[in-house]
């Protein structure tokens, strides 16, 4: 998707003030998990960003989690710039970015369910990965992974988030 005056690409090193200034009001409303500086460049290669005029005014990231399991993460969009379509312009690129990588499924953990039900995401079942990779998927350290797995040790990041997922198409 083309939005008039954006441009999304891959995110660099340089971009990661601007990411955490985008993020961090969210963070403080208790809708996105908070990211120290330096996770945001531990990962920045996972992001996108959003350029209008030379300033990041959206962001996402696509996490790797199984052999065709990826999350997509940190997705924000700067007030001014809502309802604009940089959200699905960031989710477009995402799923890109997880079809070259052969991901065939996205998972997100989300306060804006309107938004990822309209772009083929559903509420996950409750059972959805075999006990075998279920216990291979539960010794990673990652927080993302424990959310995907619902398990006790992160509930407090999940409370009134809805787990959700996408199948992309096969290409």
């Amino acid at each position: 998707m083309t939005v008039t005056g954006v441009q999304v690409r891959r995110a660099r090193t340089a971009d990661v003030p601007e990411i955490l200034a985008l993020i961090h009001p969210l963070v403080e409303q208790n809708i996105l998990l908070g990211k120290q500086r330096v996770q945001l460049y531990e990962t920045v290669q996972e992001f996108v960003v959003a350029m209008r005029d030379g300033v990041v005014v959206g962001c996402g990231a696509l996490h790797p989690m199984w052999s065709d399991l990826g999350e997509v993460r940190t997705m924000a969009v700067a007030d001014a710039h809502r309802g604009q379509g940089i959200g699905r312009a960031i989710l477009d690129q995402l799923e890109v970015h997880a079809a070259d990588l052969g991901l065939g499924r996205l998972f997100c953990l989300t306060f804006e369910v309107e938004f990822f039900s309209a772009r083929g995401f559903v509420q996950m079942p409750e059972q959805f990965v075999e006990p075998v990779v279920y216990d291979e998927m539960s010794r990673s350290f990652d927080e993302g992974m424990a959310e995907f797995l619902d398990l006790a040790r992160v509930k407090q990041n999940t409370l009134g988030n809805t787990r959700m997922l996408k199948t992309l198409p096969v290409s």
